[in-house]
């Protein structure tokens, strides 16, 4: 390389098909428009007579179409944001990062997040943590925090184990670069191997492995800590004052450090990674703030044990699956003239049991694959709390300004003085209950108090203080969780999602004000699309149950299938069908997938955003408290091969069971009703010409929900829907569809 010459760290390629799209997209508008002019139309010009009101339902029946149409209008204009632009892809040099910066490469910290150790076992949470150890980068360089909102001796145990075995792991992985470095992963996907040497010290590490599973599965069992263990790490006498996971003193453990080279060094004498438990004090009179204040008490610990100017965040159950990401990612942050204002990278969060046809849409393939690659084209993506690389001043509430520059070159300004207990000591008062008291920790500094979904309002902000993010979606995917198993697990976390999401809009950080003038147009549009997610059950319901309702009696509410007005509700449907097909597709879907994340689409907006809706406005009159909810991280056997099989679970009783089983059972009874009087009336199936549209739109629902009639009445297994849930949404849907019958 010429040394006057400027060679970026990573280059950004453009999407193809802009022009193509645009043109579909605008040609959709213009059918859109033409649909809301039929309504309005319709509206206007009729003379509701008593007649004419049961010939066509009633001017309230048209006037609430016109509001849904105006709604899915609306709405859909907002999702064009991220797919107006072009898409952005982003490929980094890494050969380029090691000649220029091998020498200074920064500190990275890098923190995993547990909460509850029966959801979240503790085998799960070290494989995650050996993943993050082993990143192929320098090791006294590298620095892991596991924070533990539960506040338990079994993970704090299953940590010194896994640090005992990282001695071994660590230089495994380095000397055969064996991918995934997650040793649960790893074990899972080998195959024989040719190579002698590795096939002698596969055997060996797997043995210790296995060892060291045995005895943290059997403490979990038996939800005690050996005797020789307590006996042997002084670590365990913090929980002596220990009276529950919401009433004890901060616990806080250096595990491995260079301050204690004899017990932190490898089996070939090279140095680990620093390793730190943490369980921050928590009281009964003080709100603890949910993941958001765990990670902001990590940030102010890890600022005087390691300061790493590059911060990781990942979920517990996201283990590393790329040993090159942090390389990766420096190559964004640490380029001359485009890295500087770059705060954060986010990177898809992705899953390893997802089946080939991803029954619970847990994928997101649109977000991913599509619409987080057009958000890099207008600012950035948002920060969806795991698997995100930020500089830690952006994440500490530091403002963007152009003359910043950041300065990589390490500063000696970390306790220094002392030995590994007296760094404790100091530590802990960082993640004491009353530290944060007259602060603007949660507020302008760390992550951001006060909504359920912390890590998007925490984006958001850094974008509004002028940092951009951008996405990186490599072929070999950076990290992988494990997605819910279980219908009810997808919808209580949509249901979450949707609640924080719509809280954001409504509070002082909303995207439709806060952010006005501060971010792009089209940033803010996207961000405005996911925090609308709840508010899309009213429209959804609407559609769902009213042209159903009023197919009973024969009654039209869209145009016959000869009237030209039926063009635009044709084209609006077909096109965008069409597309989201191809879309899907062309993301690596399959067409069962595809209709799969139909299906999933309609439960969430008939059942989790409409809880999330009422709830949010519940809290908004002081009648509910936002909760945290933790989505369980492992499945009985028995739910698992049914998984497998891709066979829907349900297994329980819930509310959002019944609201989906009524709507599919009423349904159901108004289509086998228009099959009953198409076959006995005279003129058959013809006389349905003008009612085409919601037959056709029955028929939809009617197909989409054939899981759910199995689930009812088909299965016999234990995940099917319990009968109450049959017996309730049968009663209630018969109601519903003879109420009409019979008025």
């Amino acid at each position: 390389m010429d040394r006057g010459e400027y060679y970026p760290l990573f280059e950004t390629k453009m999407g193809r098909g802009r022009v193509v799209y645009r043109l579909f997209a605008i040609s959709l508008f213009v059918a859109i428009c033409l649909i809301w002019l039929h309504r309005f139309n319709h509206i206007i010009t009729t003379n509701h007579t008593q007649q004419e009101e049961e010939d066509d339902g009633g001017i309230w029946v048209w006037l609430g179409l016109l509001a849904a149409e105006l709604w899915f209008g609306f709405y859909w204009i907002l999702t064009q944001a991220f797919r107006w632009n072009q898409l952005v892809f982003r490929h980094p040099f890494k050969n380029r990062l090691s000649q220029r910066y091998e020498h200074m490469l920064p500190e990275v910290d890098i923190f995993v997040c547990t909460a509850d150790p029966e959801i979240e076992p503790p085998m799960m949470v070290i494989n995650t943590v050996l993943s993050v150890m082993a990143y192929d980068y320098p090791t006294e360089k590298l620095s892991v925090y596991l924070s533990d909102d539960g506040g338990s001796e079994i993970t704090f145990y299953a940590l010194l184990e896994a640090s005992n075995f990282a001695k071994s792991w660590i230089p495994f992985c380095k000397r055969f670069k064996i991918e995934p470095r997650s040793p649960a992963a790893y074990f899972n996907t080998i195959i024989d191997s040719a190579d002698t040497n590795l096939g002698h010290e596969l055997v060996a590490i797997k043995k210790l492995y296995n060892e060291m599973k045995r005895r943290i599965e059997d403490a979990t069992k038996l939800k005690r800590v050996p005797k020789e263990a307590l006996l042997k790490h002084g670590g365990f006498s913090q929980w002596d004052s220990y009276t529950s996971k919401r009433d004890h003193d901060t616990i806080l453990q250096i595990i491995l450090h260079s301050k204690d080279p004899n017990n932190s060094k490898d089996v070939h004498g090279f140095i680990l990674p620093t390793l730190v438990y943490l369980s921050r004090e928590k009281r009964p009179q003080y709100h603890h703030n949910f993941k958001a204040g765990a990670m902001n008490s990590l940030l102010r610990v890890s600022s005087i044990i390691s300061n790493g100017k590059v911060i990781l965040n990942v979920d517990c159950d996201m283990y590393s699956n790329n040993s090159e990401s942090i390389r990766d990612v420096l190559c964004f942050f640490m380029d001359e003239k485009k890295g500087h204002q770059i705060g954060f990278v986010q990177s898809p969060q992705t899953f390893e049991n997802v089946t080939k046809n991803d029954i619970y849409a847990n994928t997101l393939i649109a977000i991913n694959e599509v619409e987080f690659h057009g958000a890099d084209g207008c600012g950035g993506p948002m920060y969806i709390g795991t698997g995100c690389f930020h500089k830690r001043e952006s994440l500490c509430g530091m403002k963007f300004s152009g003359e910043y520059k950041h300065k990589w070159k390490s500063e000696n300004d970390l306790f220094t003085e002392g030995n590994l207990q007296e760094l404790e000591e100091k530590s802990k008062g960082l993640a004491s209950c009353s530290y944060e008291e007259n602060t603007q920790w949660g507020k302008e500094m760390g992550l951001k108090y006060g909504c359920p979904v912390e890590d998007v309002i925490t984006g958001l902000s850094m974008q509004i203080n002028g940092w951009k993010s951008a996405y990186y979606n490599p072929p070999r995917k950076a990290f992988l969780g494990i997605a819910p198993t279980s219908l009810l697990e997808v919808l209580i976390q949509h249901k979450r999602w949707s609640e924080g999401d719509f809280q954001i809009l409504l509070s002082k950080y909303s995207p439709a004000w806060h952010a006005f003038g501060k971010i792009p147009l089209g940033l803010q549009m996207g961000y405005c699309s996911y925090c609308l997610w709840a508010a899309n059950c009213l429209a959804t319901l609407y559609y769902s149950i009213i042209p159903s309702f009023y197919l009973i009696k024969g009654i039209s509410l869209f145009p016959k299938m000869s009237s030209c007005w039926f063009i635009p509700f044709a084209y609006v449907i077909i096109g965008e069908t069409i597309y989201s097909l191809l879309e899907f597709l062309y993301c690596g879907g399959t067409f069962k997938g595809w209709w799969n994340e139909l299906r999933i689409w309609l439960y969430k907006r008939t059942s989790s955003y409409l809880y999330a809706l009422s709830d949010t406005i519940l809290k908004l009159f002081g009648f509910s408290d936002s909760a945290f909810t933790i989505t369980a991280k492992v499945s009985q056997e028995e739910i698992s091969k049914r998984h497998e099989k891709e066979i829907m679970e349900f297994g329980t009783s819930s509310p959002l069971f019944t609201i989906l089983a009524t709507l599919a059972l009423f349904n159901l009874f108004c289509f086998l009703n228009v099959l009953k009087d198409a076959i006995l009336r005279d003129g058959g199936f013809g006389a349905y010409e003008k009612l085409g549209l919601q037959v056709i739109l029955c028929g939809f629902l009617v197909l989409i929900n054939l899981p759910l009639y199995q689930g009812l009445f088909l299965r016999t297994d234990s995940g099917k829907l319990p009968s109450s849930v049959a017996l309730k949404s049968s009663t209630l849907a018969l109601a519903l569809f003879l109420s009409y019958i019979f008025v």
